[in-house]
């Protein structure tokens, strides 16, 4: 009876997706569970909570996290249910990009499609080296030898080790990525409530609440370090806000892996929201574990601002390895998944001939893999992290802000390709017909939240995170420079450029690769 359901469930998926113009292609082998699972790995609060714990910190300190975090974690999950209902009604894997060519039109389609490319690439480039300085991290507290020396090269071989590991991983099988993502959701439930228990209980003491919600930090450089004043309160406060949105960000994957999900209209918009809304709390809980356990503050912030720190600080340094090394795996784990959703993406925009070299890119393996995807991205994410090389220091401690403009790229590109199609389905009102996951009418005070919390934070994005990087002062050095605006907005130039010069008499948005929904049962047999 089970296999029937499941066989006129897909039945059902398939001649959605035919509606749609799409053949079924891809290997349907994904549960509902499953594909919530890959957006909850890709969220992966194992992975931006410890990588990124030191811009919250740095960027005010434990009340920009302790408040900071629920607040921005609320206004995610409105653009994540305003995605639910957009992929509820388009379920392939093309996602944001697809639904803006059919709300809006091709070059809409291809600027969203492109922007959810560089996002996806910028988290699959910060979750490898993330997990790289995690696991350098990890052998270094149980190695004397190994921590003396820190190497910013030897980081670099482990991150290409890391991407490495990832392409081979998924080029055996859908089958397989769907298993390992399954793993990953229990190894991340599971790993952070250990983690939890062992702050709670092994550290000699712990901060007092009037601490952790009150207490402020300002490590960027800006105003003289100063903690009040409207230059702290409107400039570096909301940098903190990176880290949340950087965390909860990735979700779309279960839009891109929905042409392998059975029940993908009702099972991939549950997908994005409950992975967004478990990933809010148990990352918030997870903050405050790391918040209470801090035994000196000052010396966090002397250090840069980094969760090791408070580990190294609170607990014994085999405990503290034993948490690094569960962060470790779990971040191994969000990189594959990352993996697994950008090359899903480039694979659909490719078989829509919006990307060149495109008959590499839709090339599947025996297993139904895009191979030759997976070597591109891995290849274009040791690019774009190569400034990760260069030693940064601000107020003596390390920083670093090659990885922190990755975060930014990775938050534009994804959220600005978020905001297209549902700007557009604001836009089209009433004339949206909704899939069996919808908003009602609802739609019309969400969506223009959602907008407006986006818009506020790719204007934070692209801030310079320290006084060295901004033009103009004493101290300015290209290495201190957030690069986001330049990557983004020297790929929109060229965007723009490729489109007027040539796209745009070649791209003409999604193609059909069957003619109508009845051809359906001769292309399954």
């Amino acid at each position: 009876m089970a296999t029937s359901s499941h066989d006129s469930l897909t039945q059902d998926d398939d001649r959605q997706l035919a509606e749609l113009g799409y053949k079924p292609e891809l290997n349907r082998s994904w549960s509902g569970f499953s594909n919530f699972a890959i957006s909850f790995s890709v969220i992966s609060i194992l992975s931006g909570c410890f990588t990124s714990f030191f811009v919250g910190w740095n960027s005010g300190g434990p009340v920009a996290i302790a408040w900071g975090w629920p607040l921005v974690s609320a206004f995610i999950l409105v653009i994540g249910v305003c995605m639910s209902e957009l992929v509820s009604a388009y379920p392939t894997s093309g996602g944001m990009y697809f639904w803006s060519a059919k709300l809006g039109s091709v070059k809409a389609s291809y600027y969203t499609g492109w922007l959810d490319f560089i996002g996806l690439l910028a988290i699959t480039a910060s979750v490898s080296y993330g997990c790289a300085t995690f696991i350098d991290s990890t052998i270094g507290t149980f190695s004397s030898s190994w921590a003396s020396h820190y190497s910013l090269d030897r980081v670099f071989l482990i991150f290409l080790g890391v991407l490495a590991a990832v392409a081979l991983i998924s080029i055996f099988s859908s089958h397989l990525l769907a298993l390992l993502n399954n793993i990953s959701v229990w190894w991340h439930v599971a790993g952070v409530a250990v983690i939890i228990v062992i702050l709670l209980a092994l550290p000699h003491h712990h901060q007092s609440v009037a601490a952790v919600f009150t207490h402020t930090v300002n490590n960027t450089g800006f105003f003289g370090g100063h903690t009040s004043g409207l230059g702290f309160l409107f400039y570096v406060l909301p940098l903190a806000a990176i880290l949340p949105q950087y965390t909860i960000t990735g979700y779309d994957a279960s839009c891109h892996l929905s042409e392998e999900t059975v029940g993908a209209a009702d099972s991939a918009a549950k997908g994005i929201w409950k992975s967004i809304l478990y990933s809010a709390i148990g990352g918030w809980v997870l903050m405050l574990s790391f918040l209470f356990a801090v035994q000196d503050p000052a010396k966090v912030t002397a250090a840069g601002g980094g969760v090791a720190t408070v580990l190294t600080q609170a607990l014994s340094p085999n405990w503290a390895g034993f948490v690094l090394l569960v962060s470790s795996v779990g971040q191994f784990f969000c990189a594959v998944a990352c993996m697994t959703s950008i090359t899903r993406m480039l694979y659909a925009f490719s078989r829509d001939g919006a990307v060149p070299g495109a008959r590499y890119w839709t090339k599947l393996t025996g297993k139904q893999v895009p191979v030759y995807g997976m070597l591109a991205v891995a290849v274009l994410a040791v690019l774009l992290t190569l400034p990760a090389l260069v030693t940064v220091d601000i107020n003596g401690a390390p920083v670093p802000v090659a990885f922190n403009a990755i975060i930014s790229i990775g938050v534009v590109g994804l959220y600005l390709s978020f905001a297209i199609p549902i700007f557009l389905r604001w836009r089209a009102g009433d004339a949206f017909k909704p899939g069996g996951w919808t908003l009602g009418a609802k739609y019309k005070w969400l969506c223009v939240l959602a907008l407006a919390e986006i818009a506020v934070t790719t204007v934070i994005a692209v801030l310079p995170t320290s006084p060295g990087g901004m033009p103009g002062n004493s101290g300015f050095s290209w290495k201190y420079v957030n690069y986001t605006p330049l990557v983004v907005g020297g790929a929109l130039i060229l965007l723009w450029a490729a489109w007027h010069l040539s796209v745009k008499k070649t791209f003409t948005g999604p193609r059909q690769t069957i003619d109508s929904p009845t051809d359906l049962d001769t292309v399954t047999g």
